[in-house]
């Protein structure tokens, strides 16, 4: 090889998402992440990855809560186009997240393929359900009197979802896609031993049209970002998908003080199964509206 062939490693710096923009931890900490072997132990070293912060995580909220009422105010139609786009540009750098999951994982290329591949279809599926999932869970009541009486499904607000932990990127996708589907938004704990696939998540969302703060993307400890977020007065719902038993316990006492809904964690099998409609359910609302028929001429009929 001649001298003028050689290259310099181009190493790639990870950092948050948060509000459509890439900051690094505000503490300017890291932590090394490291590919994980066949047999389940350390493998070489990838990157270091932003250690997020107390003041990250409140950022996160701040976005979230600012983006919440564009998203949830445009139509479940335009939503659904928003989520196909991810697939879209996810499908144009299907590589790239193959050698993520691969590394993070430690699979094989063809078991990696097959994992993003399922994360793709997995944006199309909860893409279709957008302007649906009204019909399933909302409907017209019956009442004994001259009124309608309707009942339709409206999001929770803020969600924090902390992301399964050996399932880096489909597991991600699985507990991200209904949140937003939905028209909340979310600040999401990454998996912490593999957060590469995630925070390069971050990157397809930011040229999706996705409007910026609808997701945020955190990567770092959830012991330690999982109780201020759990306990934040402007986050109302948490999805403790990640959680193990003791932190799981902790984050629900921390919840409790503003009510928030919380998703308890539910063991996945088989994260290409398929997901049903319970995690898009499970931060749903339900508004009930009364209204008057009236009645319609001289002879009193009604509608």
């Amino acid at each position: 090889m001649s001298e003028s062939s050689v290259r310099l490693n181009v190493f790639k710096t990870y950092k948050l998402y948060v509000g459509g923009k890439f900051p690094r931890s505000e503490s300017g900490r890291v932590y090394e992440v490291s590919a994980q072997t066949s047999s389940g132990g350390k493998g070489k070293w990838l990157a270091n990855a932003p250690l997020s912060s107390r003041k990250d995580a409140r950022d996160a909220v701040v976005a979230a809560r600012k983006a919440f009422g564009g998203w949830a105010g445009a139509t479940a139609y335009n939503r659904g186009q928003i989520l196909y786009r991810i697939a879209e540009m996810l499908e144009g750098r299907r590589e790239q997240f193959v050698r993520e999951v691969g590394e993070a994982e430690g699979l094989s290329k063809s078991k990696a393929t097959a994992v993003v591949d399922a994360a793709i279809d997995r944006w199309v599926w909860y893409a279709g359900w957008t302007d649906k999932i009204g019909q399933i869970v909302g409907g017209a009541n019956p009442v004994a009197g001259p009124f309608f009486n309707l009942s339709t499904p409206e999001p929770t607000g803020v969600v924090t979802v902390v992301a399964p932990q050996d399932s880096s990127f489909l597991g991600l996708v699985s507990v991200i896609a209904p949140v937003i589907a939905t028209g909340n938004t979310v600040v999401v704990i990454a998996s912490e031993k593999s957060p590469l696939p995630a925070l390069s998540l971050g990157e397809v969302l930011a040229t999706s049209d996705l409007p910026g703060g609808v997701v945020n993307i955190l990567s770092g400890k959830a012991g330690e970002m999982g109780p201020h977020l759990a306990s934040h007065q402007d986050v109302n719902a948490i999805d403790l998908a990640g959680a193990d038993a003791a932190l799981a316990k902790e984050l629900e006492i921390a919840a409790a003080d503003n009510l928030k809904r919380v998703l308890r964690p539910q063991p996945v099998d088989d994260w290409s199964a398929d997901p049903g409609t319970s995690r898009m359910t499970a931060f749903l609302e339900t508004k009930t509206v009364w209204h008057p028929t009236g009645s319609l001429g001289a002879g009193g009929s009604s509608y």
